[in-house]
């Protein structure tokens, strides 16, 4: 076992958001204001709203590939790739046997179980007509397990199931097993294909939390009063994670370094979150990165625009950092929607860029600020040029009061 001081750190990203399938398309749609959420029509529910990606698919998958696997897999893939070569990482000059895969998601299956019970029923429900695909499909390994087929990766590779902190809770997973000295390097991050399952809109919508606006662009709306639920949203973003000795040795870029993180549960309630929680899950991830909150610069919420929960993550934020000087606040999902298992590693991914640019990207929509969500430092509207980005701490919560927090330093030597 490797000493779990070790210092590890991301050397590369791929990512698919829908506003962009690259960290600099990304970054720039952030900064400009760019939404991706449009319109969307899935069956049993009808026209509704949804953050949709455009990836290339086609880029490392065959279309004979494409038909038998599931769009988590290929989402998936498109990142995992896509992280690969911002990395620099030549898979050929290393050990395959020592990459891991540890990529959260939400749900995964209900896509495909809805599809061929859909399709049943256009055949008198014959079970003939049954894919013998959907076994492997469904498994819960399968977008991890897609990404080890196709890369040739015979490391260990499993996906972590935790809500919408999912995101999160794979990057804590990779960097474990780099301190446990299982693998050499992890691919670890979220995925999401929420949007091609109709259960999911019809679900927050029988909840009365499916987002409702004339202009898509302005549906996902956190800390606004007029807010009125969530965007689903699909996508996917893959850190590439090694120990800081391995980076040296092979020149790689470092894009920040993970030194604390934290995840506990609410133990209360299946929906309704517990700030107090969440405050000590955030006080936990800086306790074990050796921080005070005063030394973050931005705090990246998780805030979903349900009236509740960013009433409740506000005051969480305000119970731990107060007043803090130099803290900023801001949401990504006020751009794209809330992508489920992917939505902790898209919207930290999003945050990364300030370390070099020294901005702070914005919430969109916000035209009635809340009061119960009005905290000290939140960049509303328009980007924020600041002296010094040095610490993000990344909140990413999910249903049945599972909470995470991961916070990353600027790289210094």
């Amino acid at each position: 076992m490797q000493d779990p001081r070790q210092r590890i750190v991301i050397t590369g990203i791929g990512l698919t958001a829908p506003n962009g399938d690259s960290l600099a398309e990304f970054r720039g749609a952030l900064l400009e204001g760019r939404s991706g959420v449009q319109p969307y029509e899935i069956r049993y529910v009808g026209p509704t709203l949804a953050g949709i990606c455009r990836f290339e698919a086609t880029r490392y998958q065959k279309r004979k590939e494409l038909r038998k696997g599931t769009r988590a897999g290929s989402v998936s893939i498109y990142c995992c790739q896509e992280a690969v070569r911002a990395a620099d990482l030549d898979l050929e000059q290393v050990d395959r046997r020592r990459i891991g895969v540890f990529l959260g998601i939400t749900e995964h299956g209900n896509v495909e179980t809805e599809n061929e019970v859909y399709s049943l029923g256009q055949y008198n429900n014959e079970v003939k007509y049954w894919s013998h695909h959907h076994n492997p499909r469904t498994v819960a390994n399968n977008p991890a397990g897609e990404v080890t087929i196709n890369m040739g990766l015979p490391g260990p590779h499993y996906t972590i199931g935790a809500a919408c902190a999912a995101g999160n809770a794979g990057l804590i997973q990779g960097v474990q097993m780099l301190r446990l000295g299982e693998v050499d390097v992890a691919l670890a991050g979220g995925v999401s294909e929420a949007i091609h399952t109709f259960g999911i809109f019809a679900s927050f919508k029988a909840q009365g939390a499916l987002a409702e606006h004339e202009d898509p662009a302005k549906a996902s709306r956190p800390f606004d009063m007029a807010r009125n639920g969530i965007v689903v949203s699909e996508g996917g973003a893959v850190y590439v994670l090694e120990t800081l000795e391995q980076a040296r040795r092979r020149d790689a870029p470092i894009l920040g370094e993970i030194v604390g993180y934290a995840m506990n549960s609410d133990a209360t309630d299946a929906v309704l979150p517990n700030s107090e929680r969440q405050a000590e899950c955030m006080r936990l991830a800086l306790e074990r990165a050796r921080l005070e909150p005063g030394d973050v610069d931005i705090v990246s919420t998780h805030a979903t625009a349900t009236r509740q929960g960013d009433i409740k993550e506000c005051a969480a934020v305000r119970a731990v950092f107060g007043n803090a000087e130099g803290v900023y606040v801001n949401n990504t999902k006020s751009y794209i929607g809330h992508c489920m298992g992917a939505a902790g590693a898209l919207e930290l991914a999003g945050n990364l860029p300030s370390f070099e640019d020294k901005v702070v990207h914005p919430t969109i929509n916000v035209d009635e600020l809340d009061p119960e969500c009005a905290l000290p430092g939140l960049v509303i509207g328009e980007p924020r040029e600041v002296p010094q980005v040095d610490v993000i701490l990344n909140n990413s919560f999910g249903m049945l009061g599972i909470n995470s927090a991961v916070v990353v330093r600027r790289f210094v030597a």
